[in-house]
């Protein structure tokens, strides 16, 4: 019997709709969750420094490193927004109405959704649990927001910004299709950065800094039946 990940296109991004139950490893999720507990801290920490190329500020709580991430990620869109010309409030949505937001906010949110859909899909081929977050918590998807963040300005809200200025400007074809230009735009950034080879390594240096060594396999855990071959190519599963 075979076990797959499925990623389904919609017309709002792509979503990881489905995924069977086995796609959790113990050895991983026991990782995980005993990482939550004494060293949680510790990995937000960690996540900080492998989002902002600096190590986070000493003796500060775990809300006030949100709060302190949260005024340079606005000041991060800021300043994307002045490069590509574009208008630029402020970061609102309505998950129930797509159509609420302005066009800079629409494209902000295809790109990120992309992202998602890829760092969730990594949680689950790793073994990990979704669900369970360090600077996210409280939500079923906390730990792939914690994920994607490190990579949303290296590789997704650039694509945004530039499309949305470009569709501004009466670009094409940004100006006629710039939700399906920031799904292309993404998918090459994906490409380009690496991102699919990337993932599964980040997610370990980051937990690694809980201090906390990964579970052994239990004694009676019989071997992988079936090894997987390496296909595919850089786009897809290789």
């Amino acid at each position: 019997m075979v076990w797959s990940l499925i990623l389904q296109p919609g017309s709002e991004g792509p979503s990881l709709i489905s995924c069977a139950a086995r796609c959790y490893k113990a050895a991983p999720l026991r990782h995980q969750n005993l990482l939550f507990a004494p060293s949680w801290r510790t990995v937000v920490r960690k996540m900080y420094d492998m989002r902002f190329g600096e190590p986070a500020p000493s003796r500060r709580s775990v809300d006030q490193l949100r709060g302190i991430e949260g005024a340079r990620v606005k000041r991060l869109y800021e300043a994307l927004a002045r490069q590509n010309g574009v208008a630029w409030k402020a970061r609102r949505y309505d998950p129930g109405d797509w159509n609420a937001a302005d066009l800079p906010n629409r494209c902000l949110s295809q790109a990120t959704a992309c992202l998602y859909g890829l760092a969730e899909a990594a949680i689950l081929a790793a073994g990990y649990a979704p669900a369970i977050g360090f600077l996210h918590t409280g939500k079923p998807r906390s730990f792939v927001y914690d994920v994607a963040d490190i990579f949303k300005f290296e590789t997704v809200a650039p694509i945004a910004f530039q499309v949305a200025g470009a569709a501004a400007r009466g670009k094409q074809p940004a100006a006629d299709d710039p939700i399906g230009e920031v799904r292309r735009g993404c998918r090459d950034s994906f490409r380009k950065t690496g991102l699919l080879k990337r993932l599964i390594p980040a997610i370990g240096e980051m937990l690694a800094a809980g201090g906390l060594e990964p579970p052994a396999p239990h004694e009676e855990a019989q071997p992988v039946a079936i090894p997987e071959a390496v296909s595919g190519d850089a786009g897809h599963r290789g």
